[in-house]
């Protein structure tokens, strides 16, 4: 979800620009002006009280796409602003200019020309964000505005373990170690794409 909107917000506001990247930027800039963890508190309490209803679209306040919304809507702008960044210079070149040359309208010039030249950053993006949304939704999940029994996660395992630290504490060491290990794998094994999909990226740093 993540990803889709990212792209799609990248997208229009590199091509674009103008109005439409200045409405969607000053969006993306009151995101980002709330700490994710406090936004996600206050999103996850809210909607788990009174749940969801657009029109006859309804969710229930303990419904499992309540906190995989709230994640998924949070991290937009850390995706976008990066990409938006490469369109706005990817813009700029002669293969953009002869594409309109040749007829191409907007959808298909961003879909055929720019898209597949920021592949390699939405997919190590990706993979990275991964663990930043594992990470918080056990938050999340721990505080209790995120995933809700009888549902499963480390962030519920964790809580319910807390309350038997002394004479238990592996409910909680256990679940909290296995966060620590997948997340940091996701991390190595985005680092190693980063290199292997831009290897400009490891000469810049070798310099």
């Amino acid at each position: 979800m993540t990803t889709v909107l990212a792209v799609l917000v990248g997208l229009l506001c590199g091509y674009y620009r103008g109005w439409i990247d200045a409405v969607l930027s000053r969006f993306m800039d009151v995101i980002w002006a709330f700490p994710v963890l406090l936004l996600g508190i206050a999103l996850g309490t809210a909607l788990a009280l009174g749940g969801l209803k657009i029109g006859g679209f309804v969710l229930a306040g303990d419904s499992l796409w309540i906190p995989v919304m709230i994640i998924g809507f949070v991290y937009v702008p850390y995706m976008a602003r990066p990409i938006r960044g490469e369109i706005l210079a990817l813009r700029e070149n002669e293969f953009i200019e002869a594409a309109v040359a040749q007829g191409k309208g907007p959808i298909r010039i961003m879909v055929s020309e720019l898209l597949p030249n920021v592949v390699s950053t939405v997919i190590v993006f990706f993979t990275l964000n991964i663990a930043n949304n594992m990470l918080l939704e056990s938050a999340l999940s721990f505080l209790g505005a995120g995933v809700r029994p009888p549902n499963a996660s480390w962030g519920t395992m964790i809580a319910d373990g807390y309350e038997m630290i002394y004479t238990a504490p592996h409910l909680t060491i256990v679940p909290g170690l296995l966060i620590i290990a997948t997340v940091l794998s996701l991390n190595v094994f985005g680092d190693g794409l980063r290199d292997a999909l831009d290897p400009r990226a490891k000469i810049r740093l070798e310099h």
